[in-house]
Protein backbone atom coordinates (compact mmCIF):
# COMPACT_ATOMS: atom_id res chain seq x y z
CA UNK A 1 0.00 0.00 0.00
CA UNK A 2 1.31 3.57 -1.00
CA UNK A 3 2.43 5.87 1.84
CA UNK A 4 1.07 9.46 2.28
CA UNK A 5 2.32 12.24 4.71
CA UNK A 6 -0.67 13.03 7.18
CA UNK A 7 -0.57 15.78 9.64
CA UNK A 8 3.42 15.39 9.92
CA UNK A 9 3.50 11.83 9.96
CA UNK A 10 4.11 9.16 7.58
CA UNK A 11 1.21 6.71 7.17
CA UNK A 12 -0.24 3.87 4.66
CA UNK A 13 -2.58 5.77 2.49
CA UNK A 14 -6.32 4.01 2.67
CA UNK A 15 -7.87 6.26 -0.29
CA UNK A 16 -7.83 4.79 -3.95
CA UNK A 17 -7.97 7.58 -6.43
CA UNK A 18 -9.71 6.96 -9.78
CA UNK A 19 -8.62 8.60 -12.94
CA UNK A 20 -11.13 10.52 -15.01
CA UNK A 21 -11.27 7.43 -17.60
CA UNK A 22 -10.83 4.43 -14.44
CA UNK A 23 -13.59 2.21 -14.31
CA UNK A 24 -15.02 2.25 -10.61
CA UNK A 25 -13.75 -0.12 -7.97
CA UNK A 26 -16.15 -2.63 -6.64
CA UNK A 27 -15.78 -1.39 -2.89
CA UNK A 28 -13.53 0.78 -0.24
CA UNK A 29 -12.46 4.29 0.16
CA UNK A 30 -12.57 6.15 -3.45
CA UNK A 31 -10.88 9.60 -4.43
CA UNK A 32 -13.49 10.13 -7.11
CA UNK A 33 -13.25 13.03 -10.15
CA UNK A 34 -15.09 16.12 -8.58
CA UNK A 35 -17.42 16.53 -12.08
CA UNK A 36 -18.13 12.50 -11.83
CA UNK A 37 -18.63 13.65 -7.77
CA UNK A 38 -20.48 16.32 -8.86
CA UNK A 39 -23.05 14.62 -11.22
CA UNK A 40 -23.90 12.32 -8.40
CA UNK A 41 -23.85 9.47 -11.62
CA UNK A 42 -22.19 7.04 -9.02
CA UNK A 43 -23.94 4.47 -6.07
CA UNK A 44 -21.90 6.19 -2.92
CA UNK A 45 -23.05 3.09 -1.23
CA UNK A 46 -20.79 0.58 -2.73
CA UNK A 47 -18.28 2.38 -0.93
CA UNK A 48 -17.09 2.87 2.83
CA UNK A 49 -16.37 6.26 2.25
CA UNK A 50 -16.38 9.00 -0.78
CA UNK A 51 -13.53 11.68 -1.38
CA UNK A 52 -12.89 13.68 -4.28
CA UNK A 53 -9.79 14.93 -5.89
CA UNK A 54 -10.29 18.12 -7.88
CA UNK A 55 -8.42 19.27 -11.21
CA UNK A 56 -6.31 22.34 -10.77
CA UNK A 57 -7.95 24.07 -13.24
CA UNK A 58 -10.94 23.57 -11.45
CA UNK A 59 -13.26 27.01 -11.10
CA UNK A 60 -15.24 26.63 -7.93
CA UNK A 61 -18.66 27.88 -7.28
CA UNK A 62 -21.46 27.21 -5.00
CA UNK A 63 -21.30 23.83 -5.32
CA UNK A 64 -17.95 23.83 -3.52
CA UNK A 65 -19.72 24.00 -0.09
CA UNK A 66 -21.10 20.68 -0.37
CA UNK A 67 -17.50 19.61 0.07
CA UNK A 68 -17.38 20.08 3.28
CA UNK A 69 -19.24 16.93 3.60
CA UNK A 70 -16.41 14.61 2.73
CA UNK A 71 -13.57 13.38 4.76
CA UNK A 72 -10.95 14.00 1.82
CA UNK A 73 -10.47 16.82 -0.91
CA UNK A 74 -7.62 16.18 -2.93
CA UNK A 75 -6.05 18.51 -5.21
CA UNK A 76 -4.36 17.77 -8.08
CA UNK A 77 -0.95 19.07 -9.19
CA UNK A 78 -0.23 18.10 -12.97
CA UNK A 79 3.56 19.30 -12.99
CA UNK A 80 5.42 21.29 -10.32
CA UNK A 81 5.97 24.12 -12.19
CA UNK A 82 1.68 24.81 -11.82
CA UNK A 83 0.69 27.10 -8.87
CA UNK A 84 -3.19 26.70 -9.43
CA UNK A 85 -3.38 23.84 -6.76
CA UNK A 86 -2.21 26.16 -3.71
CA UNK A 87 -4.86 28.42 -5.12
CA UNK A 88 -7.47 26.03 -4.90
CA UNK A 89 -6.31 24.52 -1.50
CA UNK A 90 -6.47 28.43 0.19
CA UNK A 91 -10.11 28.73 -1.63
CA UNK A 92 -10.67 25.66 0.00
CA UNK A 93 -9.84 26.40 3.29
CA UNK A 94 -10.81 30.14 3.38
CA UNK A 95 -13.44 30.90 1.03
CA UNK A 96 -15.81 27.36 1.49
CA UNK A 97 -14.71 26.39 5.03
CA UNK A 98 -12.82 23.56 4.49
CA UNK A 99 -11.67 21.60 7.37
CA UNK A 100 -10.58 17.81 6.85
CA UNK A 101 -8.00 16.32 5.06
CA UNK A 102 -7.22 18.29 2.10
CA UNK A 103 -4.02 16.40 0.18
CA UNK A 104 -1.86 17.35 -2.47
CA UNK A 105 -1.55 14.64 -5.24
CA UNK A 106 0.27 14.36 -8.87
CA UNK A 107 3.47 15.71 -9.27
CA UNK A 108 4.12 16.66 -5.37
CA UNK A 109 8.17 17.18 -4.95
CA UNK A 110 9.47 17.66 -1.23
CA UNK A 111 10.37 21.59 -2.38
CA UNK A 112 6.87 22.29 -2.21
CA UNK A 113 5.47 20.82 0.68
CA UNK A 114 6.23 23.87 3.15
CA UNK A 115 4.30 25.97 0.70
CA UNK A 116 1.62 23.85 0.67
CA UNK A 117 1.31 23.48 4.28
CA UNK A 118 0.26 27.57 4.31
CA UNK A 119 -1.84 27.43 1.76
CA UNK A 120 -4.01 24.83 3.90
CA UNK A 121 -2.90 21.29 2.89
CA UNK A 122 -2.19 18.84 5.67
CA UNK A 123 -2.10 15.57 3.54
CA UNK A 124 1.18 15.06 0.59
CA UNK A 125 1.14 11.97 -1.91
CA UNK A 126 4.61 12.59 -3.10
CA UNK A 127 5.51 11.20 -6.64
CA UNK A 128 6.69 7.42 -6.59
CA UNK A 129 10.37 8.14 -7.49
CA UNK A 130 10.43 10.28 -4.74
CA UNK A 131 11.62 9.42 -0.49
CA UNK A 132 8.95 10.42 1.59
CA UNK A 133 10.84 10.29 4.59
CA UNK A 134 12.98 12.51 3.49
CA UNK A 135 10.45 14.77 2.66
CA UNK A 136 8.89 14.91 5.70
CA UNK A 137 11.86 17.25 7.19
CA UNK A 138 10.46 19.94 4.92
CA UNK A 139 7.55 20.38 6.45
CA UNK A 140 8.77 22.59 8.71
CA UNK A 141 12.19 24.31 7.54
CA UNK A 142 11.99 27.34 8.91
CA UNK A 143 11.43 28.77 13.18
CA UNK A 144 9.66 32.06 11.50
CA UNK A 145 7.64 33.02 8.19
CA UNK A 146 7.34 36.81 7.71
CA UNK A 147 4.12 36.63 5.95
CA UNK A 148 0.41 35.61 6.67
CA UNK A 149 -0.63 32.39 5.77
CA UNK A 150 -3.58 29.86 6.79
CA UNK A 151 -1.13 28.09 9.48
CA UNK A 152 0.05 31.59 10.99
CA UNK A 153 -2.80 34.62 9.98
CA UNK A 154 -0.41 37.32 11.33
CA UNK A 155 3.01 38.27 9.85
CA UNK A 156 6.10 38.16 11.91
CA UNK A 157 6.14 41.76 12.20
CA UNK A 158 3.07 42.54 13.75
CA UNK A 159 3.74 39.55 16.22
CA UNK A 160 6.70 41.45 17.57
CA UNK A 161 4.72 44.58 17.85
CA UNK A 162 2.47 43.39 19.75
Amino acid sequence: MPKIILNGEITEDQWQLVGLEDELPASGKVLLPYPLWLSGEFDAAAFEAVGVWVPNDTVFDEQANKLQELDVVAVDFPVFTDGRGYTLGRQLRDRFGFTNELRAVGDVLQDQLYAMGRCGFNSFALRADKNIEEALSSLKPFSYSYQAALDNPKPLFAERWT
